[in-house]
């Protein structure tokens, strides 16, 4: 489609409700918010690895018995408009794909963010997901994956040198609906390698049923080399059949959005004096066990668990003009907005001494997780 035509197309759907209000389904889309970390190396050394390594929101799964490996990294090296990116760096390269292999980066959407679609209904809707990319020349594969109902659509896609806005159109699927609720219903997911239980079969042309030897036909792989690198960003998926703008949010929109599945309370290295974080408030319930309750900045997904860095005094509890050191924490109570925490291992104290506890090294980290 030319650029005319494309800015033509764009005008008529201004006027059937596509452009106007929150457009995009997808989280960080722009890759601006990178809680945990903004580099991460020798990703995909076990088995099976399915986490989130840098910017928030994106998941990488890295299964069956690989032997590649790589780098993820926020990256500023965005295309016009954008600021970041997150870049893939193959660190060690797989020269005999098994069977079993797969690489994937993916974001996960709960069923209640995706009711406008209409899925599995007479209204059902057309979608179209839409992402900048450039990298190695290669081709990729691209698939909307149906939790719910084992069901998907696939395709692929080549990137070049050069950075290029690429989209897909998803055609509407009367089978099937997405659940109501804050569970995972629906993946995005970019494959980037695949070993032959997943590329020998043909990719379907519309929604179908889940069969694995489709889910990643005509794929090359990114494991193919160490000269291998992929940068993406500016996703969006968006009710409709036309590509609109990508949709740009603040920094602390996209902020308070990711909070909602992952939110660092403290990390000592994020300090004013790159040890002591501050955390909470707490106080002695006995001589040997210190309690703490903490107000999160946002309802989580669900209740969260702890995700926390220990070693030997990686934390202070200061009161009564003196300090323990505390190893870790955990867990006693919680919801999706308040928790409460405690200590019984490394304690000493008096019944009823109040203080404050904060981080006292700069690898110590306090977080909390609600991801699907």
């Amino acid at each position: 489609m030319s650029k005319a035509a494309e800015l033509a197309k764009i005008g008529e759907v201004a006027t059937n409700s596509q452009i106007g209000g929150r457009r995009n389904i997808v989280y960080n889309g722009a890759m601006q918010v990178a809680q945990r970390a903004t580099s991460a190396t020798g990703l995909g050394a076990n088995a099976t690895t399915n986490t989130y390594p840098t910017v928030d929101r994106w998941n990488t799964f890295h299964g069956g018995t690989t032997a590649g490996r790589f780098t993820m990294t926020q990256t500023a090296d965005g295309p016009s408009g954008f600021a970041n990116c997150m870049k893939l760096d193959c660190t060690t390269a797989d020269a005999s794909i098994a069977a079993g292999e797969e690489f994937l980066i993916s974001q996960k959407l709960e069923g209640q963010d995706l009711q406008a679609i209409c899925k599995g209904t007479s209204d059902a809707k057309q979608l179209v997901v839409s992402w900048y990319a450039k990298g190695t020349p290669k081709t990729y594969g691209i698939e909307m994956y149906d939790n719910d109902n084992t069901r998907h659509f696939t395709n692929t896609w080549t990137v070049t040198s050069s950075w290029q806005r690429f989209t897909q159109v998803i055609p509407a699927d009367t089978t099937g609906a997405f659940d109501d609720d804050n569970a995972l219903s629906l993946y995005i997911l970019f494959w980037l390698h695949a070993g032959s239980n997943f590329t020998s079969g043909s990719s379907p042309s519309s929604w179908a049923s889940i069969t694995a030897a489709n889910r990643a036909v005509g794929i090359g792989s990114f494991f193919s080399s160490t000269d291998n690198e992929l940068f993406i960003t500016g996703v969006q998926l968006e009710v409709g059949s036309v590509a609109t703008p990508f949709e740009h949010l603040s920094f602390g929109e996209t902020l308070a959005l990711a909070q909602r599945y992952y939110t660092v309370v403290a990390h000592g290295a994020a300090s004013q004096d790159g040890t002591s974080h501050p955390i909470s408030m707490g106080a002695m319930y006995n001589s040997s066990t210190l309690y703490s309750n903490l107000e999160l900045p946002c309802d989580m997904r669900t209740t969260p668990t702890l995700e926390i860095v220990s070693a030997t005094n990686y934390y202070n509890f200061y009161r009564n003009g003196g300090g323990d050191g505390v190893d870790d924490f955990a867990l006693t109570k919680w919801g999706t907005r308040v928790i409460e925490f405690y200590n019984n291992s490394d304690i000493s104290g008096t019944a009823g001494h109040a203080g404050f506890i904060r981080t006292a090294n700069s690898a110590a980290k306090f977080a909390l997780t609600a991801e699907l």
